[in-house]
């Protein structure tokens, strides 16, 4: 990767100019247009300093500094790795708090880390192949073996599965033949997008949140994101409720660690 070149196309792609990310990392305009031209080769503090002021994610931090000779400031731990064992204590008890509702851990790329044991109501009736630890939960909702039968508002909940995935361009390649498309809808939007999910519970109308570790310094804790499900209305709420009052006695183990499924209490 040419340096000068990768700094200028993340910096345009913030919107940014130089002075601006000049005024950011506390340096010169012209101390950035002549590390952008090639002229001067900057010290490993200052590509860190302009990293950090792009905010970019640690992975490319990390590719930043390879561009410019010096080794990667962040790590990368596998989630197995002794280092990250509260990370798990953490994530395993989110999931299990976050009962009777479905919750999941994904990373950046959309691969399942674990998931409740609510989540099985998500994905009753999928292909086999298509569920579990290690596969990736954006084809899991909108292949046709997957969830994209049972989604009853499916061209709108795929629009926002898609825009989510503009740094996975073969999957949302893969994604896109799959998803019908969107009609203007002439119905109130109301507060924001439910996932309508036919289940043998009824109709699950469901939003979701998306939480990170903010702090993160380790680039696979930086990238893991929980996306828990919740309610849109009294019925669905009570239906996760029936459903989990019937999978509690089913399993009573709770570790996560990839690629077993976190199981609830």
């Amino acid at each position: 990767m040419d340096f000068p070149r990768a700094l200028r196309e993340r910096r345009a792609r913030r919107h940014l100019s130089q002075l601006d990310l000049a005024l950011r990392a506390g340096t010169t305009q012209r101390y950035v247009s002549f590390i952008e031209s090639g002229r001067s080769v900057p010290g490993r503090n200052m590509v860190v300093r302009l990293a950090e002021s792009l905010e970019l994610p640690l992975r490319e931090r990390n590719e930043l500094l390879l561009a410019a000779g010096y080794a990667p400031a962040y790590p990368e731990s596998s989630l197995d790795d002794p280092v990250l064992a509260p990370v798990r204590t953490a994530i395993d008890h989110i999931l299990r708090g976050h009962l009777p509702y479905p919750a999941l851990v994904v990373d950046r790329g959309g691969d399942m880390i674990a998931a409740n044991t609510a989540f099985d109501l998500i994905t009753e009736g999928a292909a086999a192949e298509l569920v579990g630890p290690g596969t990736n939960v954006y084809r899991l909702a909108l292949h046709p073996d997957g969830l994209a039968p049972r989604i009853r508002n499916l061209a709108e909940w795929a629009r926002h599965i898609l825009t989510r995935l503009g740094h996975l361009e073969e999957l949302r390649a893969e994604l896109t033949e799959y998803v019908p498309e969107l009609e203007p809808s002439a119905a109130p939007l109301g507060f924001a997008v439910p996932l309508r999910l036919q289940s043998s519970y009824g109709e699950l109308r469901l939003m979701t949140t998306v939480t990170t570790f903010a702090t993160a310094v380790d680039v696979t804790l930086a990238e893991l994101k929980l996306e828990a499900l919740l309610p849109a209305d009294p019925a669905t709420a009570e239906a996760l409720s029936a459903a989990a009052g019937l999978m509690a006695s089913a399993d009573t183990a709770a570790t996560v660690r990839p690629p077993r499924t976190c199981s609830g209490p």
